[in-house]
């Protein structure tokens, strides 16, 4: 479905992802795990039109993402729940999900939109709930939530998700891993950056593991989690000791 050939991203004269390259198959959930600024953020700003410099090849169910502007790319199919959330705190819940939508309503689909809208609230009651609750007044995980609910408002058939985790309860972190494989059930590809390895790793299919702008290693979620690298930079040494004894 997305394939990434020898991509470099700059920031002026910085280069900040160096020669990438990976795939991503239909149906899949494939987490990118590593340090801050080993530049999963900026592949992703790379798909989704975001970062306008970078060289290489990023295609996108077999055709070229290369020049097209943010809204073309959710066009296309493809969705960023952004790090941060950047939910609009001073408008309604509601109205972050129209906002979501608004492909949709280009498309004068509006029918289309409230069958979305009811989708996503029973993915996430509690939205429904806080529905005219204006979107600042919402609690960390709530508003993980809703970014996340506001970009399957699209109806994307990739969803881009940069660090869902950031900040949340464990209760919540595990919430969200379990909507992405009820979403992944449902037919939905996911790409995860998370710098909770292990819940990215338990979560995904398979992953890439970034280092200084570059893939250092790639695999199966199971060869990752078992391999002593991971275990001793992303994932503890009681993970490790744990790990190897059983």
């Amino acid at each position: 479905m997305l394939r990434v050939r020898n991509l470099k991203c700059f920031y002026g004269r910085i280069m900040a992802v160096k020669g990438v390259s990976l795939s991503v198959n239909a149906g899949e959930i494939i987490c990118l795990i590593g340090a801050n600024g080993a530049g999963k953020t900026t592949l992703l700003s790379a798909v989704c039109g975001l970062l306008p410099t970078w060289t290489g090849e990023i295609e996108f169910e077999g055709q070229s993402l290369k020049g097209l502007d943010p809204p073309a790319v959710v066009r296309r199919g493809i969705s960023l729940v952004p790090e941060g959330r950047m939910i609009f705190p001073p408008l309604s819940v509601m109205d972050n999900l129209r906002l979501g939508a608004y492909t949709m309503y280009k498309k004068k689909a509006a029918e289309a939109v409230e069958q979305d809208l009811e989708s996503v609230m029973t993915l996430f009651p509690i939205l429904r709930e806080r529905s005219d609750q204006p979107a600042g007044t919402l609690s960390g995980g709530e508003q993980q939530m809703l970014a996340i609910a506001r970009a399957l408002m699209a109806r994307p058939g990739l969803l881009l998700l940069d660090e869902p985790s950031m900040g949340l309860a464990p209760m919540i972190v595990e919430k969200i891993m379990e909507v992405l494989e009820v979403l992944r059930s449902r037919g939905l590809t996911i790409v995860l950056v998370e710098q909770n390895a292990l819940a990215a790793l338990e979560a995904a299919d398979r992953g890439y593991v970034f280092e200084t702008g570059a893939v250092l290693l790639q695999g199966s979620a199971d060869e990752l989690l078992a391999d002593k690298d991971v275990k001793r930079a992303y994932l503890g040494k009681d993970y490790g000791d744990f790990y190897d004894a059983v």
